[in-house]
């Protein structure tokens, strides 16, 4: 039966179905309230015979459909407020008393005869106006009964206390799915249980203590939080909530929400609202950056960007784009992910001139290419092979790519006179206990010698590091594969239960990299504050929380060991650095051993030769020789560090 309801109404919200069916039940309703007032003889009659009285029903009717059209009364009467429902239905009546007025007094003055009487026709606006609001709440309540049954709605706890969380609260009133229905709001300010009311919606104060007895009173399976009020969800709440079981719902800026007729957000407001994801609920506050700063050094400038299909690159395209750049570069050897960048761009950016320059960092010919076309002014490198595990079996190519091919493009940077050359490292070149680490660490060396070998020549050219950990949701980190485990009902696999991380947004990585490379004036290795680093078992069991299981008994969490070369917690500068401050309190600089240029240029030909040889014992001991910092970990090259040890005594 509800189905049956339901299907009836819907007409009334589908933007497809024609509102003639509306204007015409206001306007049988505007004949109606004639009829009434006619026949209860309250009122002088004007009216001579049928023709006077067909004659102004035609007058009524005419002047309220033509109203009608301009205020668009009929339109949207379910999706909009009850507010905004009232304001068009007055201003529909105020509009045609006022021309059916004039009408009569013009009648009046030629004809010396009143169509009718001022207080009939008065009394008959009136009538309609009330009949037309009582219509349009009567289906305004249908219409949400049947859809809250219909729809399996579900009973929510709208998070904060503020005017926001109120406007919230009313927008899932208003919403035509009926998906969520408001029964108050959680504070977690004040204790006001039960005691105080916002707009009719009681206020509940949040205790650990309380919290679950106010989930079962009120059978409350969800909570929805405004971004503003994420920061409740990076508290000690977080776990409470979590392992209480019900669902944690967040929403778009609601400043970005219109409920006015032209826009159909009001109909369906649930879009808006998403699942909480585990990026909300970093330890910490949001990283904010100088965007003026980043603006006012790429505008109109030429940008090259290596590695620009990557999680990191991409978005460090996004962010040039975005901050008007002359030129945007993207260099990637991969056809695909570069061919739906070029999408994205073109409908995202379709001002910017994009191009994509299909290229591996390794082929120095082609990368000569790139330069000697564009002639950039700022150059980003960002491509590197990154997993841990998979450089520790293939070496040799991570020190051609990480190694040889930033080398190339530092080269080329100082050859084609480019301004500023950033370099996206990481927080594993920092002690490095694997392959990837101490090719980075490499990179590092090798781009700070030549900056201050350049700068006793005379040369221009900026190089600006910057380092940061682990990257939430980059391709092949570890939460796109804790997601689908949990979608496939787990396990989910950690390799050890103490191991620790640092974690930031893309979004925030990326910001950082380009105000680092920004405030730079060469030679610094810029590292990020990250906040606390987070242990990832707790990650794992957060993100099995939010996706409505318990971690442990629905979900079961597995050790599967550390991997070749992984080690528990990741460092960003190591026991012989310290930093200096910047404008940015999120970004200091390190203090590095700085190395000769000559010996470094030496050391790092030696390594790139005995790769391209495939000579792995030789390449990982002269790497581990020049770096000695580089200590393998859970790694067959341990057997080395111990050779190493062995010759020195």
């Amino acid at each position: 039966m509800s189905n049956f309801g339901f299907n009836i109404l819907k007409p009334l919200s589908d933007r497809t179905t024609p509102r003639w069916i509306i204007l015409l039940i206001d306007l049988l309703i505007v004949a109606l309230s004639y009829t009434i007032t006619t026949l209860s003889g309250s009122f002088e009659s004007t009216i001579g015979g049928p023709y006077d009285l067909l004659r102004n029903y035609i007058i009524l009717v005419g002047v309220f459909m033509i109203v009608s059209f301009f205020t668009k009364s009929y339109a949207y009467i379910i999706r909009l407020s009850a507010l905004n429902d009232l304001f068009r239905t007055l201003s529909l009546c105020a509009i045609s008393m006022i021309i059916l007025s004039t009408i009569n007094i013009a009648v009046q003055q030629i004809t010396q005869k009143t169509l009718i009487s001022m207080w009939e026709l008065s009394f008959v606006v009136l009538l309609a106006m009330c009949m037309m609001i009582a219509e349009r709440l009567i289906a305004k309540y249908i219409y949400a009964r049947i859809t809250a049954i219909s729809h399996h709605n579900q009973r929510v706890l709208v998070v904060g206390s503020s005017m926001r969380s109120v406007m919230i609260a009313n927008w899932l009133q208003q919403d035509l799915n009926g998906r969520y229905t408001p029964v108050g709001l959680l504070s977690f300010k004040q204790q006001t249980n039960g005691r105080t009311s916002k707009n009719n919606y009681p206020v509940y104060f949040f205790s650990p203590e309380t919290f679950d007895n106010i989930v079962e009173t009120l059978n409350v399976s969800a909570l929805i939080v405004d971004r503003k009020n994420l920061g409740v969800l990076r508290s000690e709440a977080a776990t409470k909530i979590l392992d209480s079981g019900i669902k944690v719902f967040t929403l778009n800026h609601i400043e970005d929400i219109d409920l006015t007729e032209s826009n159909d957000t009001a109909t369906n407001f649930a879009p808006q609202i998403r699942n909480v994801e585990i990026e909300d609920l970093l330890c910490r506050a949001p990283i904010i950056t100088d965007n003026t700063l980043v603006r006012q050094n790429i505008y109109g400038r030429t940008v090259l960007i290596t590695g620009a299909c990557g999680s990191i690159g991409s978005e460090l395209v996004r962010q040039v784009a975005a901050c008007k750049a002359k030129l945007v570069v993207c260099v990637d050897q991969a056809e695909t992910p570069m061919h739906d960048l070029m999408l994205e761009m073109k409908q995202s950016f379709p001002e910017i001139p994009i191009i994509c320059f299909i290229g591996s960092v390794q082929n120095k010919t082609r990368m000569e290419q790139a330069f000697n076309l564009y002639r950039p002014t700022l150059v980003i490198h960002a491509a590197a092979y990154k997993h841990v595990p998979m450089m520790e079996i293939n070496p040799t190519e991570a020190i051609i790519n990480n190694v040889y091919g930033s080398k190339i493009i530092a080269d080329l940077a100082v050859e084609y006179g480019v301004n500023k050359f950033v370099m996206v490292s990481t927080d594993k070149a920092v002690n490095p206990t694997n392959v990837m680490g101490a090719t980075k660490r490499l990179a590092e060396i090798y781009t700070q010698s030549l900056f201050f070998e350049n700068k006793k020549r005379g040369l221009q050219t900026q190089f600006i590091t910057t380092r940061f950990g682990n990257v939430l949701g980059s391709n092949g980190s570890v939460i796109p594969i804790f997601r689908r485990q949990i979608e496939s009902g787990g396990p989910v696999t950690i390799t050890h239960k103490d191991i620790i991380r640092y974690f930031m947004t893309i979004n925030e990585a990326c910001s950082l990299v380009l105000e680092a490379g920004c405030m730079g004036n060469g030679g610094e290795i810029y590292v990020f504050d990250m906040g606390k680093p987070v242990k990832i078992y707790d990650l794992a069991a957060k993100m099995i929380s939010l996706a409505g299981f318990r971690p442990g008994k629905d979900i079961k969490i597995v050790e599967t060991g550390l991997r070749p070369g992984e080690k528990l917690y990741e460092e960003l500068l190591n026991d012989k650095e310290t930093t200096t401050a910047t404008i940015n309190e999120k970004i200091m600089i390190a203090t590095v051993t700085k190395y000769d240029y000559e010996q470094v240029e030496s050391a790092i030909n030696e390594i790139i030769a005995l790769a391209a040889s495939g000579n792995t014992h030789e390449m990982i001991k002269a790497m581990k020789l020049f770096i000695p910092e580089y200590r393998s970990n859970n790694s067959e090259f341990e057997t080395i560090d111990r050779e190493i040890e062995d010759n020195g005594k």
